[in-house]
């Protein structure tokens, strides 16, 4: 394929370029996540704004508020937002997850109330799959749902739920038929956080922060009207949400990476300029983000030419996440003692990196999808 922007495609990251270098404050660049992304009033204000400039939900058809715009806009975006180093919508999960499975399985009803308030950050989602007992294993989900009549009572536990303290609404897979064989007995709901219940406890991370959170169902009662597919089809359902999970996300994680790359160039230059095993070390980091680059390309080109995500997406988050750790370990060591000052940036992005092979599927799950449905291998168990 042809890897150089097409005329349209160099149209619209002249103008993104240009809209970025005029609307993001310049003490906003560098944002480094956390509880600036999580806590901080300027997350949700500068969503609004990419959502009024048209650029959240760039794919999203037009019916539905988006720009149905080709997936190379997408792609286009992630790196131009990478390199004026600007804060992520704090959306991500509605726009990626929640709101393409709406798209894709939702009634008119719920494509209504929820799909344009995603766009505009009026409503914030968080994502209950992962439980303790189960991990990454969503097909062992013990969070129970019991139907009475109109509604579900949920009862259970989730973890490692990103968005939950500050979300309006969960895409929560439940148990529905504990009897049913594996696969069968899964249920996908929408549930209301605010409801009677629902208690969230944030997790302290070893950087300080508290990104993450575990969620406790006591008694939730989950209207029928907001399940997601048929009773019993949630795991279909789920697999489309972690399909659209990882479609894109590629783009945003290389692009991210581009920039550490620059910025350890950088850090070499000034504290170890000419050390030939430095030297060997960066450029073997550098040759790894160009692979991700160009199977991120490929990914790309599958997605044009089916519109579905493919499973490549999940060999480019197994490889970004121990790369990231890697570099981010580098980046400190290269500033010797200085390396571990409490407000340093390759300090906190090395702590922080710990958590990538967990987040958005575990290496071990990855490995796993990677072995049997990109290179065919038999399963597991």
């Amino acid at each position: 394929m042809d890897l150089r922007d097409t005329v349209e495609e160099g149209a619209f990251r002249a103008e993104l370029r240009a809209w970025l270098d005029a609307n993001l404050p310049e003490e906003r660049r560098g944002w480094r996540g956390g509880e600036q992304r999580f806590g901080d009033d300027f997350g949700r204000a500068w969503s609004r704004k990419l959502y009024e400039a048209g650029y959240a939900g760039l794919t999203w058809p037009v019916e539905y508020g988006g720009a149905g715009s080709p997936y190379s806009f997408q792609a286009i975006f992630y790196e131009e937002m990478a390199r004026a180093q600007a804060p992520a919508h704090v959306g991500v999960i509605g726009l990626g997850m929640a709101g393409p499975t709406i798209m894709a399985h939702g009634s008119d009803e719920q494509k209504q109330a929820h799909l344009s308030k995603i766009l505009s950050a009026e409503e914030i989602w968080c994502q209950g799959f992962s439980e303790p007992d189960a991990g990454s294993d969503l097909a062992a989900a013990r969070t129970r749902a019991e139907r009475r009549g109109d509604v579900y009572v949920v009862n259970g536990q989730k973890v490692w739920s990103s968005f939950a303290h500050i979300a309006d609404f969960c895409i929560l897979v439940t148990l529905s038929d504990p009897d049913a064989p594996r696969y069968k007995g899964l249920t996908y709901l929408v549930v209301d956080m605010h409801s009677p219940g629902v208690e969230v406890r944030p997790l302290r991370q070893i950087t300080g922060e508290a990104e993450f959170n575990e969620i406790f169902f006591t008694d939730v009662e989950v209207p029928v009207s907001n399940r997601l597919g048929d009773e019993g089809d949630g795991w279909q359902v789920a697999m489309t949400t972690l399909l659209h999970e990882r479609g894109t996300l590629g783009f945003a994680l290389t692009a991210a990476l581009d920039v550490g790359v620059g910025r350890l160039v950088e850090t070499a230059r000034e504290h170890v300029n000419g050390d030939a095993g430095v030297r060997e070390r960066i450029a073997a980091e550098w040759i790894e983000m160009q692979a991700l680059r160009y199977t991120n390309y490929r990914s790309l080109g599958a997605y044009q030419r089916t519109g579905v995500p493919g499973p490549e997406g999940s060999a480019i988050k197994l490889r970004w996440s121990e790369q990231n750790q890697r570099l981010t370990k580098l980046g400190r060591e290269l500033l010797g003692p200085e390396g571990i000052l409490d407000d340093g940036w390759w300090h906190y992005q090395q702590l922080r990196s710990r958590g990538n092979t967990i987040e958005a599927g575990s290496s071990e799950v990855l490995r796993n999808i990677v072995a049997e449905r990109v290179l065919g291998l038999p399963r597991s168990r």
